[in-house]
């Protein structure tokens, strides 16, 4: 268990990362300046309306500070690459997708370690861990910003090898997410068994609120039908593998996982009961 925490996890986040990064073409990046409208809904709904979501959700649902912050992490977090099959998936607006999870995963390094200190001294309080914000930083760019830029470089030097190595590495990410879950699960399971009620029940709240709350405001922009359902995607779902390693980085935990994890754990596997449904809706429109 100490070797999956302390080198499995980080490591398994990279290759995600890497798999992301060889994903993408420089169009991706370019696309922010021709579609800055689409861009900055999802932007903002990501970045500023999710935490508060999150915020109002551990707030009526109560729970647990370390549950809190696990909370927290996880809406800190950008949607990763199972937002772009999911936005694939509805018929949604693929690029878009792409360009918003490029960009919100490199700046990041940036926003989310200062929100994950305030977030970790604001419930927990006198028990809060030390977190400093720099080492945060550091450590989030060598697992999640280089990675990525890694893997975009490959794409744009060595595209045939980048298309061939993309599918295994997309599936060996999927492999890796689904251990990871399952090991937090694992390593947190009497608190996982005392707080899943409470748990699951803001999770489920949480992530049909954001749903929703991307699909409502992308149509009252005015937005087209494919960039809406791509903007609820964007906004309901996040990055959860990130969500566990930060967990695990903020806690220094050497031995297990830490229970911070939790939420971002249990989110690794309601967020698909919850998006399935939307999914058939978004494919019959």
């Amino acid at each position: 268990m100490d070797l999956l925490v302390n080198v499995g996890l980080p490591v398994s986040l990279a290759i995600i990362m890497l798999s992301l990064g060889v994903g993408l073409e420089a169009a991706d990046f370019r696309r922010v300046i021709t579609r800055r409208y689409p861009f900055a809904i999802g932007a903002v709904s990501q970045v500023l309306l999710l935490p508060l979501a999150a915020f109002a959700t551990v707030t009526l649902f109560a729970v647990p500070p370390e549950i809190a912050v696990g909370f927290m992490l996880l809406s800190f977090c950008p949607g990763g690459v199972t937002s772009n099959i999911l936005s694939k998936l509805a018929k949604g607006d693929v690029a878009l997708s792409v360009t918003l999870t490029a960009i919100i995963s490199l700046l990041s390094i940036l926003t989310v370690p200062i929100l994950a200190a305030w977030s970790v001294n604001h419930f927990m309080g006198e028990a809060a861990p030390e977190v400093s914000v720099t080492g945060l930083a550091i450590a989030m760019f060598l697992i999640t910003t280089l990675p990525v830029a890694i893997g975009v470089t490959i794409r744009h030097c060595f595209r045939g090898f980048a298309l061939v190595l993309d599918g295994p590495l997309s599936k060996l990410a999927t492999v890796l997410f689904v251990l990871i879950v399952i090991a937090a699960l694992a390593g947190n399971w009497q608190l996982f068994i005392d707080n899943l009620s409470i748990m699951g029940a803001g999770l489920i709240t949480l992530n049909l609120a954001l749903l929703l709350i991307g699909l409502g405001i992308a149509r009252a922009a005015g937005l087209s039908w494919d960039e809406t359902k791509t903007i609820s995607i964007e906004t309901g779902i996040q990055n959860s593998t990130l969500g566990i390693t930060l967990a695990a980085l903020i806690t220094n935990t050497s031995t297990g996982f830490s229970p911070l994890a939790l939420p971002a754990a249990v989110y690794g596997i309601t967020m698909y009961a919850v998006a399935l449904p939307f999914l058939f809706w978004f494919r019959s429109r």
